[in-house]
């Protein structure tokens, strides 16, 4: 029985970054965005506006994709040590992310309804009304996405020992919080739709084109829904384990193949938070060392925090032809090349 103290090999698995700001400043614009949401209903009942009551009840999705924005990064920081996940909380974000994406792509699925709707039964518009609504909004959202503005900022990972240890990495790497960018498009997204709809409107005003205003909401749909597509495509790889960029690997490969007669065998990637990244990596070689020399071999790749190795000592009459290979030719047989 082993009866040595394992402390020294034992890490914890909190790989998130810091999003207090974020979080801060969500709370503020989803604030914002409830008290102008309250304050056009109410004014849209008492005026009998349309135009009023259907922009409040559009920012209440606004509202319930921030409110999704916060949950996330409460659970996130609440739950970081639960040993349930195997790698920490740094994906909830995502998660949060990809939610507000589809919320995102109802709210363009529904303007495309209902500018269709109003090509084929046109509306009476309250021109003045309608512009002064708009133009509050936009000024709302200019101040929210002044406030969700995602700063990236520059962190060194750090290492916790050997054995099944963490890859210190000493490049600066950007964080991109999928969470903050799912808010900030929901921002985008409202302040599209009052630009387009103040063109629309004094347009129409002015010209007497009425059928603008669809168009124009046509327009802001289609874009919505492209910006929505995008934030599910990023999220979802990285919620599916995808795999990393080719360089990150061609990195690996290359910090590791260059020692000695060392080859990768298999070799796994993928994001434990949108900026950092775990491996899994079985090498095969004439002459193993310990894990923790492959490791240090990788401390210079950006994003790489959580790395394990296996290592196979390369033995028999199959390892002598491998060994007798060039070494490109063993490269790309590993699928790295």
């Amino acid at each position: 029985m082993h009866h040595h103290d394992l402390q020294p090999w034992r890490h914890g698995h909190d790989f998130r970054e810091d999003r207090s700001r974020a979080e801060r400043n969500t709370r503020i614009v989803m604030l914002l965005t409830a008290v102008t949401m309250v304050a056009e209903i109410v004014a849209g009942s008492v005026y009998g506006s349309m135009a009023l009551l259907a922009d409040g009840w559009h920012m209440a999705t606004h509202v319930a994709a921030f409110g999704i924005t916060i949950v996330a990064y409460r659970y996130e920081r609440r739950h970081a040590a639960d040993p349930r996940f195997s790698f920490g909380t740094g994906k909830v974000g995502v998660l949060g992310g990809y939610t507000s994406a589809v919320a995102l792509g109802v709210v363009a699925a529904l303007m495309a309804l209902e500018s269709l709707e109003r090509f084929v039964l046109p509306q009476a518009i309250q021109f003045d009304e309608a512009i002064a609504v708009a133009a509050i909004g936009l000024l709302v959202n200019v101040i929210s996405a002044l406030l969700l503005r995602d700063h990236h900022h520059n962190h060194h990972a750090h290492a916790h020992g050997t054995g099944h240890t963490h890859t210190p990495s000493h490049a600066h790497h950007h964080q991109q919080d999928q969470n903050l960018r799912a808010a900030y498009v929901h921002v985008l997204a409202d302040a599209l739709t009052s630009v387009l709809a103040i063109v629309a409107l004094t347009a129409g005003k002015v010209l007497g084109w009425t059928w603008l205003d669809a168009l124009m909401g046509l327009v802001g749909a289609a874009v919505i829904a492209k910006w929505a597509w995008g934030l599910l495509r990023d999220t979802g790889v990285i919620l599916l384990d995808g795999s990393v960029s080719g360089s990150i690997r061609r990195a690996i490969a290359e910090a590791l193949e260059t020692d000695r007669d060392t080859r990768i065998s298999d070799l796994h990637v993928w994001h434990i938070t949108p900026s950092r990244l775990a491996a899994a990596i079985a090498v095969v070689t004439h002459e193993p060392q310990e894990p923790a020399h492959y490791k240090g071999l990788l401390q210079g790749i950006p994003s790489l925090v959580h790395v394990t190795v296996e290592v196979n000592p390369c033995r028999g009459e199959a390892c002598l032809g491998a060994a007798a290979r060039p070494r490109a030719r063993a490269t790309s047989r590993s699928g790295l090349a």
